[in-house]
């Protein structure tokens, strides 16, 4: 195992991704191998933290994945001198009033420590409040270094250090960060934008960090991770499972994965999954490029509304309606739900889409639907078998509206859906919905082999 800390903060926009970002950019320019780790549901983080580390970043949820799965996901991602770990939202912040979903929960799991980023702008004693009171809520969690965001100087620095000390908490402050708007990530209506979207100064992050974080002292406070050995992976289990698909890789299958600006929202582990199973994967655009040659097709989440000229005249487009058609496998998720559609409409403009669906889409200026979700699978579809029970989540500003006799694969138990809390549209071998999943709750193994299926038709 390798060193790991995580970085967390008191709340929502306290600093913790510049803080996660500039360490992991200060530690890979030191020549260091660095693991980035995102908790929660997040597509977007996770593509600066690659593209700073150069290793894909991996998510870790305790709602979607159960301790488990992150303990199996944290474990077969230890091949670096540090992990970093990025928080999401408050520390203690969960689904509800409970600590499932939450950093604490993933920190406690994997025994790992926390560097707690505090904004102490116009505070100085009452910071120490705050530490004691973070401290105090959950003794389990090891909180075992601050970062003082927002210092108006050193004196405030100090007040603050002098506050904490005084009251007997011994907790280190390892960093404190002045004002800089220059650092200021640009954000849209899903988030910050992607890594691949813009020109981002890494190395700016990595110059104040260095020059106001002591990273010695984080490597010190970064301790080695044990897991907890009554919830890790069943070993047997997991040799079985990889000797029955072994015995499948004879069999050539290749699955369309659209990877582009418009449909970029994929879990790597996905991704992994996929080729673990023996799936070879051909990334294409559908905004320039002609559908390859493949036996299934995945379409992910992103910002279709946003290259809608394209899309509606891209070449992969009829040749999508007419793969779904005949039979091939495809799952969707958002982005490409609406793609698969009829129509897409943004500011009252209507877009022809693929016409696989019999839905039409539209985008709306406010949040449709934000959470976790939790779906019973109610028939047989490409991805699972019915009574199965399915977490992800969903964010979305869109809706769509099906034709009367639409089937839906889940009813929902937690979150919205399309419609009346029903989602996953099916049509021939096309599953699309609003619901995100990850594999360590909706495992590939079920849309690969109807993938190979079609191959041999």
């Amino acid at each position: 195992m390798t060193k790991a800390v995580m970085i967390t903060g008191t709340h929502s926009g306290v600093g913790k991704t510049t803080v996660s970002l500039g360490l992991m950019a200060a530690l890979t320019r030191r020549g260091m191998s660095v693991q980035p780790f995102k908790v929660g549901p997040d597509f977007i983080d996770p593509s600066h933290h690659t593209a700073i580390s150069g290793n894909p970043s991996m998510n870790l949820d305790s709602y979607i994945m159960g301790t488990k799965g992150v303990c199996r996901t944290f474990a077969k991602y230890q091949n670096s001198d540090i992990s970093i770990i990025e928080g999401v939202m408050g520390l203690y912040d969960g689904i509800e009033s409970t600590q499932i979903a939450s950093s604490a929960h993933v920190a406690k799991t994997l025994g790992i420590p926390v560097l707690l980023v505090i904004n102490v702008h116009g505070m100085s004693r009452s910071a120490a409040a705050v530490v004691k009171g973070y401290q105090m809520l959950d003794p389990d969690v090891n909180i075992a270094g601050l970062v003082l965001n927002m210092v108006g100087s050193p004196r405030h620095r100090k007040l603050v250090e002098d506050a904490v000390r005084a009251e007997g908490i011994d907790i280190p402050v390892i960093g404190s960060l002045p004002s800089n708007r220059e650092l200021t990530l640009p954000s849209r209506h899903l988030g910050l934008y992607m890594a691949h979207e813009q020109m981002q100064d890494y190395d700016k992050l990595a110059d104040f960090i260095d020059a106001n974080v002591d990273m010695n002292a984080l490597l010190e406070i970064s301790s080695i991770p044990d897991i907890p050995k009554n919830i890790t992976i069943n070993e047997d289990e997991d040799k079985n499972r990889n000797k029955e698909i072994d015995m499948e890789k004879r069999f050539n299958v290749t699955i369309g994965v659209a990877m582009d600006g418009a449909f970029c929202f994929y879990y790597q582990e996905m991704l992994d999954e996929l080729e673990k199973l023996g799936a070879k994967l051909a990334f294409f655009s559908p905004l320039s490029d002609d559908l390859p040659d493949i036996d299934g097709l995945i379409l992910g989440g992103g910002y279709p509304e946003l290259f809608l000229d394209k899309l509606s005249s891209g070449r992969a487009l009829t040749d999508i309606r007419k793969a779904a058609q005949d039979g091939m496998p495809v799952y969707a998720e958002c982005g490409g739900l609406m793609y698969l559609g009829k129509s897409l409409e943004v500011k009252g403009k209507t877009y022809e889409m693929a016409g696989v669906l019999d839905a039409r889409s539209s985008m709306v200026g406010r949040f449709q639907a934000l959470g976790y979700t939790e779906a019973e699978v109610v028939c047989d579809n490409p991805l699972s078998l019915k009574g199965q029970v399915i977490r992800g989540h969903e964010f979305h500003y869109s809706v769509t509206e099906c034709d009367r006799d639409a089937r839906f694969a889940y009813s929902m138990n937690r979150g919205k859906g399309i419609e009346d809390a029903k989602d996953g549209l099916m049509v021939y071998n096309t599953l699309a919905g609003y619901m995100h999943t990850h594999p360590a709750s909706a495992s590939m193994e079920r849309f690969v082999s109807m993938c190979r299926k079609y191959s041999r038709k």
